[in-house]
């Protein structure tokens, strides 16, 4: 049973911007919060930024503030990630997870979330 699907993955541009979105089943909706996660090879899986389901606050990591903003539409269960002014170093397969936590997403790290997408990859490339 699939409860997370991403999309929008795919090559841009140095300085070009791209959509992920992130839909969830509806009981993780509910009660879970989402991050976007990114991972190249040889590294660990890195959390790009994330949103409480509680109120909606958003967290970046610092190489993407001002560059990528994390949004979600409840109609669709679906999280947005956007990201602009893409740069090379933004290349990596990029992950939406969902977790069930009793603080801020932003204080747990990527094991502690419970459920996965497939993973979408984002190629930034001239």
């Amino acid at each position: 049973q699939v409860h997370i699907v991403e999309s929008g993955g795919g090559l841009v541009q140095p300085g070009g911007s791209r959509r992920l979105s992130c839909t969830a089943s509806a009981f993780i909706w509910d009660d879970y919060s989402i991050g976007w996660f990114r991972q190249t090879p040889g590294k660990e899986r890195e959390r790009v930024s994330c949103i409480s389901t509680k109120d909606g606050s958003t967290d970046y990591v610092d190489s993407v503030k001002g560059r990528f903003t994390i949004s979600r539409d409840n109609a669709k269960k679906t999280v947005y990630l956007q990201m602009d002014s893409l740069k090379p170093e933004d290349t990596a397969v990029y992950y939406c997870a969902a977790g069930r936590f009793s603080y801020h997403c932003s204080n747990y790290l990527f094991y502690e979330y419970a459920f996965w997408g497939q993973g979408t990859q984002v190629t930034v490339s001239s």
